[in-house]
């Protein structure tokens, strides 16, 4: 049964983007005591500096999406939005989250789900030595009392069948979404550019996830770097992005392959949301809830960059590969699926 290779995402990552390690309570000073910091007998002083410095968890994890991928290093695939998250003061941190999304499969094409986990995590803390100085943050699975997935939609017509006949692709997915939750995860904060980095799985200290583009300076917030395939009559919500005082702007930069050419809008969350809302309830696409406040088109091979002044609030940046929203109309045909790979970064900013 194919249709369970679907749930390998990323599921619990919404949660852990929102952690700033750059508030841990030691700020600049990690760096100068960053041996005795280090040292295995300073665990209990570690743990308590981490604990102050993700304040409140939740809040900060539902400002957020989790990009969903199949491996690490692959293409974004979906993205899980988390609605409703608990996490009770303790000694580790205690997780339940649940929420909704999106993600592609060969098979499905798009499908939507649910999902609901509960899972407590170990945490700890290392500084690297030598001229970087960044801190990586380590969050290790000590028990899962829930994982919980269930498709809500399917796209594809056979797929769709068999979902109503059998079980299987539910619990299937059940089993692999825990999987991806005994891995625990990593965040990274690096020094150069203040910024902080996730990653599934346990990141040896000094290595680094996969990213499509290097990052320098520290004088714009970066939102998200990740590269993204989205497949014929599909698209991607790539937020709510939050954007805080007057005079900033959205710095967009993007490059694509695979097609000849993908829409960029930009939206305001409220029609985001509606929209993002009707994709999740409909098997297929079909148009955006309200206009975007920007649309442009990037084109196959030419890097595009823009720079989107725009009043305090939250925003989507939509990535689209349907004829159904935007200026361009790939074909539709189910023997031309040419999925739209776009490599993407999205920072925050003072206004030029």
């Amino acid at each position: 049964m194919r249709l369970a290779n679907y749930a390998c995402f990323s599921v619990l990552g919404a949660c852990f983007l929102a952690l700033s390690l750059g508030a841990a309570g030691c700020g600049p000073a990690y760096c100068t005591f960053r041996g005795t910091l280090n040292d295995p007998s300073s665990r209990t002083m570690r743990r308590a500096l981490l604990k102050k410095g993700m304040g409140d968890f939740c809040q900060q994890m539902l400002e957020r999406n989790a990009p969903l991928r199949l491996a690490p290093d692959s293409p974004v695939i979906g993205r899980f939005f988390p609605v409703q998250c608990t996490s009770p003061d303790g000694d580790d941190l205690y997780v339940n989250v649940s929420g909704f999304g999106y993600a592609y499969t060969n098979v499905t094409k798009k499908m939507t789900f649910t999902m609901q986990a509960s899972a407590l995590y170990r945490y700890d803390f290392l500084v690297t030595e030598g001229d970087r100085c960044d801190v990586y943050a380590y969050f290790r699975t000590s028990r899962i009392d829930a994982s919980n997935f269930a498709v809500h939609r399917i796209e594809g017509q056979a797929a769709n069948v068999l979902n109503q006949l059998t079980s299987m692709g539910d619990n299937f997915g059940k089993q692999l979404v825990g999987k991806k939750l005994n891995e625990g995860f990593t965040v990274i904060h690096y020094s150069e550019t203040n910024t902080d980095d996730f990653s599934l799985g346990i990141i040896p200290l000094g290595q680094k996830p996969f990213h499509p583009y290097q990052v320098h300076g520290a004088d714009r917030v970066t939102y998200e770097n990740e590269r993204v395939e989205i497949h014929q009559n599909q698209r991607d919500f790539v937020g709510p992005i939050k954007v805080e005082g007057e005079g900033r702007s959205l710095y967009v930069t993007a490059q694509l392959d695979g097609t000849p050419a993908a829409d960029v809008l930009v939206m305001r969350k409220p029609e985001g949301d509606a929209s993002l809302q009707l994709y999740y309830e409909y098997p297929q696409s079909g148009p955006l809830a309200a206009a975007p406040i920007v649309a442009d088109v990037v084109q196959q091979g030419v890097e595009w960059k823009r720079a989107i002044p725009v009043p305090p609030g939250m925003y989507y940046v939509v990535f689209d590969n349907t004829p159904t929203a935007g200026t361009v109309n790939p074909p539709v045909s189910a023997l031309d699926d040419r999925a739209a790979v776009v490599n993407y970064l999205i920072q925050i900013g003072d206004a030029s």
